[in-house]
């Protein structure tokens, strides 16, 4: 898949595509749901299958502390789509600038003369320009001036159920890992690269794989079963989600402990599948406390693997 990073990379052998635009934060059902009406449309035109994202994501460049945590990166939706046979993905930089631009000169500018789009699919309550002042309305009528057909994404619901980022959220706020993936369609991972610590785990007899959550905030916090993937296998472990507060912590990362394994991961990118939650993060009186603790948690991890591999 062609990924296009800024309208400034957007050349004349790029015009002409089907394009749906979104977050597409987590790449649930519902979302591929849409991309599947996008890749039927755009094979009936002989044209592009295209999906076009902000980064950041525009709750986090208005309202930052109080943006939705992400289900994933950019990299991980990358993956994704790909997987589903998008053909390009276009990451439009959202800035103050761009933020300022009106409805009418993102149709005229962006999606008629640079892109020259064929077919647009988009939520009905899809806003954008200055102000919130394009709307599904808008695009509909543009499409009949320059030539390309607008749908809504209200189509493709599944089953008449709405499926939506933050209903998962939700979900995975109050642990709720069953009704997450039913969502998803996938079980709930996150994926990074591992990153040398400050080898405490090592220290207490439990060394840890860190992941970094970048600038995201995690939706998920505390002590998970999981199961990691790395390049070529596959590992069970127990991971702590959060800001460490036993030890000072304030950065957001993941530790993984694996079971029964003894090599290096430094560098290589992981994925850890939550597979079933033990607690939330909580602070301990003492590092000895936090131990006996990391024990407890590894024997209810290696149990519960046990059942499930039985």
């Amino acid at each position: 898949m062609q990924l296009i990073r800024g309208i400034h990379n957007i050349q004349p052998k790029h015009h002409g595509c089907v394009l749906t635009i979104g977050n597409f934060d987590g790449v649930h059902l519902g979302h591929r749901e849409v991309i599947k009406a996008l890749i039927k449309q755009a094979k009936a035109q002989n044209s592009v299958a295209a999906v076009m994202v902000f980064e950041p994501q525009p709750q986090e460049l208005f309202s930052p502390q109080t943006a939705p945590a992400r289900l994933c990166r950019l990299r991980d939706k990358y993956v994704l789509l790909e997987e589903l046979g998008v053909e390009r993905l276009i990451c439009v930089n959202f800035n103050a600038n761009f933020a300022q631009q009106t409805a009418q000169h993102f149709i005229d500018e962006l999606l008629v003369s640079k892109l020259g789009i064929k077919g647009l699919i988009i939520g009905d309550d899809f806003r954008f320009g200055k102000g919130r002042q394009g709307d599904y309305d808008m695009l509909r009528l543009a499409g009949q001036k320059h030539g390309f057909h607008v749908s809504d994404t209200a189509s493709y619901k599944i089953k008449n159920c709405r499926i939506s980022s933050t209903e998962i959220r939700q979900a995975l706020e109050v642990d709720d890992l069953v009704t997450a993936e039913k969502m998803l369609g996938r079980p709930y991972s996150i994926i990074g690269r591992v990153f040398h610590g400050d080898k405490r785990g090592r220290q207490l007899g439990f060394p840890t794989a860190n992941v970094k959550l970048k600038r995201r905030v995690s939706p998920v916090n505390g002590v998970y079963v999981v199961q990691i993937k790395t390049r070529n296998n596959r590992y069970y472990g127990v991971a702590n989600i959060g800001s460490r507060p036993t030890v000072a912590g304030i950065r957001q990362q993941l530790e993984v402990h694996i079971f029964d394994f003894d090599s290096d991961l430094y560098g290589q990118t992981i994925e850890v599948v939550l597979l079933k939650n033990l607690r939330k993060e909580m602070k301990f009186d003492s590092i000895d406390a936090l131990t006996e603790q990391i024990k407890i948690d590894s024997d209810e991890a290696r149990s519960y693997i046990s059942s499930i591999t039985a």
